[in-house]
């Protein structure tokens, strides 16, 4: 079994993703409803990418392909030059509600994957064990998800889809439910991770600061049907922690970006 530094080098050459001319298209009440129009773009190995954008705009439409729960429309997703057809190990999901299984602890719940790929059980206790010490979870390994709190639950969550090594980590805005304090710690610590890993996250959000706060990358998303708008290049210094926050550049791209999602809100608020 690999150790963390070889996941973490494995990784680093892995997670490249191409969508070519998706479209996306729902059957609504006898209605065609075209979603997604047209959307390109190219993440490359290691990035950590936001799509960014109003409630409606196709955002969470776009990592479900990309997931291989929807099937396009028209268009190609490729994940290292494979396409994408089914859902896959290379993609990790971590969903915006907490998905643990209730009946299993912290640690069966996160060493679940490996078990069924057959890993060994000897290294199963070690590649966990690894992961829960990282993220501060090793304590409660024997732990229930009823007693955690949402932000533990969600970094038992996080740490149950890297563990089986993903290409790709897909996340759905993972931290709209928690409470303002727990959402700046739980960005930070999934900074520190991805650091650690370099996997390759594609990251949904409505929120402008934790995109910019969390990203090398925007893909700012345009409305009805959604469409890329803009893609924003973040370069502000790394490591990140909440100073970030105050800095002339932070508030610079926030403002930028501002302007361009209330053109579409504005949008969507019209068609209502």
């Amino acid at each position: 079994m690999a150790t963390l530094a070889d996941i973490s080098s494995v990784r680093s050459l892995k997670g490249f993703v191409e969508i070519e001319n998706l479209s996306v298209c729902f059957r609504r009440k006898g209605h065609t409803v075209q979603v997604l129009d047209s959307i390109n773009l190219q993440i490359h190995p290691g990035e950590f990418t936001c799509l960014l954008g109003p409630s409606g705009c196709g955002k969470s439409t776009i990592l479900n392909a990309i997931a291989g729960f929807i099937k396009p429309t028209s268009g190609c997703i490729f994940v290292d030059k494979k396409q994408v057809s089914t859902p896959g190990a290379d993609r990790g999901f971590v969903f915006q509600q907490y998905s643990l299984l209730p009946w299993k602890t912290t640690f069966q719940n996160i060493e679940f994957g490996l078990k069924i790929q057959g890993v060994p059980k000897s290294k199963r206790q070690e590649l966990v064990n690894d992961f829960l010490n990282q993220v501060g979870l090793y304590k409660h390994r024997h732990s229930y998800p009823y007693q955690l709190s949402g932000g533990m639950q969600q970094r038992a969550s996080i740490v149950r889809a890297l563990v089986n090594s993903p290409s790709v980590l897909l996340m759905d805005e993972p931290f709209a439910a928690l409470d303002a304090q727990t959402r700046q710690m739980m960005r930070e610590l999934l900074l520190t991770i991805w650091n650690n890993f370099q996997t390759t996250v594609i990251f949904v959000t409505h929120d402008i600061e934790e995109a910019v706060f969390l990203s090398d990358k925007i893909f700012v998303m345009g409305f009805n049907p959604g469409n890329i708008k803009a893609k924003i290049d973040v370069s502000l210094e790394r490591p990140r922690h909440t100073d970030s926050l105050l800095s002339p550049e932070f508030v610079k791209l926030n403002r930028q970006i501002f302007e361009l999602i209330r053109e579409e809100t504005l949008k969507s608020m019209e068609l209502d």
